[in-house]
């Protein structure tokens, strides 16, 4: 019996498609680094050198036979993040998280990633600072490095990356204020995450040139004025500023018609509540243990919300609560 041979126009056809998947020989050297730094987990177990990493590796993806896409999350992994993770530089996404065991810093290496538009090193053990040299990723929209052990100021730095619409740094340990510099970003103002830190100081007035559509400092210890956070002009969505020591008069402050969702429980706000507020389509609303007086505006959505989210103040009434 005669086999029948393979068209060659098709075999170089064939020949060429596996060639185009396959992973770049110096990217598929620098994976098995990171897995080495790693303790060789059982994660990763799938990334064997026998094998292609752009089509059989867990958590890898490729363009163009170059990778593109890192993720490991969820795993039993001890260690640290590799300084050759900065020779993936076609990276456009990187995110470590739920790494309990991952620990150590940033290495500088990763400056190198200028592909880079997300990156997430979440609920891991990395500490130290934030580095400075973070904001040398310019092309990054997406910056979550919240739930690790991160110490030290914020640096005022990330404010020049150009292209930063979200900020997670909530639930690390860092200390001292926010940066003045957040008051001028390059680009649009970020949604801002800051809460669980040892934050503490007052909030510098350059931040009411800033139009943030969320920001979220609960649980530090900011203290004095906040009303900069408040303003007709702005856009504003969410603002959290609950569990703090806050001062400032609410009856004075102007609110955006954006706001869904406003918390401010917890601190010392004092003054009586703007009739504004019956104008505002809000899902999420709390002002209880401040200082605040008066009559609780009748209309809108404000008499949705529970007693508890209106409780321990000085002398607030009308409904929910007590008649006046």
């Amino acid at each position: 019996m005669r086999m029948k041979l393979l068209n060659p126009s098709l075999f170089f056809f064939f020949m060429f498609f596996r060639w185009s998947r396959s992973c770049n020989s110096n990217d598929k050297t620098t994976l098995l680094k990171i897995k080495k730094s790693l303790n060789n987990p059982q994660i990763l177990n799938s990334w064997d050198p026998k094998t292609d990493c752009c089509t059989n590796w867990t958590g890898v993806v490729c363009t163009h036979r170059r990778i593109t896409g890192l993720t490991i999350s969820a795993g039993d992994v001890v260690g640290q993040i590799a300084e050759e993770i900065g020779d993936l530089t076609d990276l456009v996404i990187l995110d470590l998280s739920s790494l309990s065991r991952l620990r150590g810093t940033i290495p500088r290496s990763i400056t190198k990633l200028k592909n880079l538009v997300y990156l997430r090193f979440r609920i891991t053990e990395l500490s130290g600072p934030v580095p400075d040299y973070i904001s040398q990723l310019q092309d990054v929209t997406f910056l979550d490095l919240s739930f690790n052990r991160f110490n030290g100021s914020i640096p005022g730095s990330i404010s020049q990356m150009q292209r930063l619409e979200t900020i997670q740094l909530s639930h690390n340990k860092l200390t001292g204020s926010i940066p003045e510099s957040f008051g001028s970003f390059v680009g649009k103002g970020p949604k801002l995450y800051l809460g669980n830190n040892h934050l503490s100081g007052e909030i510098p007035k350059s931040l009411s040139k800033t139009n943030f559509n969320t920001v979220s400092l609960s649980g530090n210890n900011f203290s004095g004025d906040a009303s900069m956070f408040f303003g007709h002009n702005k856009t504003t969505v969410r603002l959290d500023l609950s569990r703090n020591n806050f001062h400032f008069d609410l009856s004075k402050v102007k609110l955006a018609k954006s706001l869904v969702s406003l918390d401010l429980s917890h601190n010392r706000v004092f003054g009586e509540l703007p009739l504004e507020l019956t104008k505002l389509q809000l899902n999420q609303f709390n002002i209880s243990f401040n200082r605040l007086c008066g009559s609780i505006p009748q209309g809108g959505l404000i008499q949705n919300f529970e007693v508890y989210e209106f409780s321990n103040n000085l002398c607030l009434c009308g409904a929910p609560l007590k008649r006046c």
